[in-house]
């Protein structure tokens, strides 16, 4: 009966939040909190309810907007409202964000988030800083979309020594990847249907060059293995060098080509990068197609586990923004506030890319003659490069011909060495692309 009494004591509380945006993100978490309210507040223990939003432009109309909630255009608004409990971060890019983010915190309002670059950059501040205010920090939707890994990290996986976690983080370039894999288009053709869609902004460098995954990379990393990396760590590389014919002979040879982001923790340190991969179509992750993101981890008590859904859309990410604005409230009142943030991160070593390991697919443009295949061949055993398989194919150009080759496994350094001898044989034109092969 004194549990009953307690729960309806803290269902009659109210919560009050802030909202920083109302973009894409922004007007998700509003229908959400529209249409799962009553939900939230049942597993909450209170009602949570938007008081002041802060946006650009407070005279524009916004009819979702209830009339009871504040529009304002001062941050001052929200920051000495002693009312506001839960400020919630939708605004994106590094600032004004970081310093709202950060004065929000130092007024001992926790903070909810899903700005990627400010936790990529500067996230370990930002828990310190929670930690040092009493307050908490959460940001599952910076990654993945609505897909819950950051929670699952955090606590369903901390009995873990995670080893590996791999996955397809960036939507646009899945989506490219699927159009060129399924129906063969080229890169600019698949470019310009995501620009089309509204999956690839107008400048795509973000997306296409691997930088939105090198940022999600790092903030995976730094809670599966528990350390500081910076962008700096991670070894970036993105898919405007996939051609047809790169996907064309993944079909034959048994892979799809994925863009990965990858994090592995050996004896010689966190291996960290971003970079297009041959998968074997077996592979868990080379079923994940169009927008869908999917996150694999390898841990030594769980084995290997993996989490999939959409990584991008309003209503998903709102998902993620309204679970953590859930356990927020879970903590106000439980009186549980900050109790997550712990340790603070290590310092581990991380591992060059001249020293990481994979297997190679290498696909070059030689003369049509005799003698070609044993040049080549020699180089590599030169290097200590051992060859998986070598395929030899007959192309448009006269006098022309290509050589695809996959490497076993091969420390990076001495497939760069073998990439310079290639260079330097006079029957090699061209190497047409190098990708790293996952088995």
């Amino acid at each position: 009966m004194q549990n009953n009494d307690k729960n309806n004591a803290a269902s009659a509380n109210k919560i009050k939040i802030a909202l920083l945006g109302l973009g894409t993100v922004g007007s998700g978490v509003m229908r959400v909190f529209g249409e799962n309210g009553d939900v939230m507040a049942f597993r909450t223990g209170a009602t949570i309810e938007i008081k002041t939003v802060l946006v650009r432009d407070a005279a524009k109309k916004r009819d979702f907007i209830e009339d009871n909630v504040v529009v304002t255009e001062n941050i001052e608004d929200i920051l000495k409202d002693e009312e506001i409990k839960i400020v919630v971060e939708m605004i994106g890019g590094i600032n004004p964000a970081l310093d709202y983010m950060t004065r929000a915190l130092k007024a001992k309002k926790s903070v909810v988030t899903a700005n990627k670059d400010v936790l990529a950059e500067h996230g370990g501040e930002l828990l310190q800083l929670a930690e040092e205010n009493g307050v908490d920090f959460f940001f599952e939707a910076s990654v993945g979309g609505g897909i819950p890994i950051i929670l699952p990290l955090r606590k369903s996986l901390s009995a873990n020594r995670v080893t590996e976690i791999m996955g397809i983080v960036n939507g646009t370039t899945n989506y490219m990847l699927t159009k060129m894999t399924e129906e063969g288009a080229s890169f600019e053709t698949a470019l310009k249907e995501a620009q089309d869609l509204g999956y690839a902004e107008a400048d795509p460098t973000a997306d296409v060059d691997g930088l939105d995954a090198a940022r999600k990379a790092v903030i995976l990393a730094s809670l599966a293995f528990n350390t500081k990396v910076s962008l700096k760590d991670v070894d970036t590389k993105g898919i405007r060098k996939i051609k047809p014919l790169d996907i064309e002979y993944a079909r034959e040879l048994g892979y799809v080509i994925k863009l990965l982001a990858v994090g592995r923790e050996s004896d010689k340190g966190i291996e960290l990068a971003v970079h297009p991969v041959f998968l074997p179509k077996g592979h868990p992750l080379a079923a994940v197609n169009g927008v869908f993101n999917a996150i694999f981890v390898r841990g030594n008590a769980i084995g290997e586990a993996m989490f999939y859904g959409q990584g991008a859309g309003s209503l998903p990410t709102a998902s993620a923004v309204a679970a953590d604005i859930v356990e927020v409230g879970r903590d106000i009142v439980n009186g549980t506030l900050g109790s997550w943030h712990g340790n603070p991160l290590t310092e581990k070593k991380i591992c060059p890319t001249k020293e990481t390991e994979s297997g190679y697919y290498v696909r070059l443009l030689v003369d049509d003659k005799p003698g070609v295949l044993g040049l080549i061949a020699t180089a590599f055993g030169n290097s200590s490069v051992s060859l998986k398989s070598v395929m030899q194919t007959k192309r448009s150009i006269p006098e022309h011909a290509e050589i695809v080759a996959i490497t076993h496994r091969v420390t990076h350094k001495f497939m760069e060495s073998a990439l310079d001898r290639l260079k330097n044989l006079t029957v090699v034109d061209e190497i047409k692309n190098v990708i790293r092969v996952e088995n």
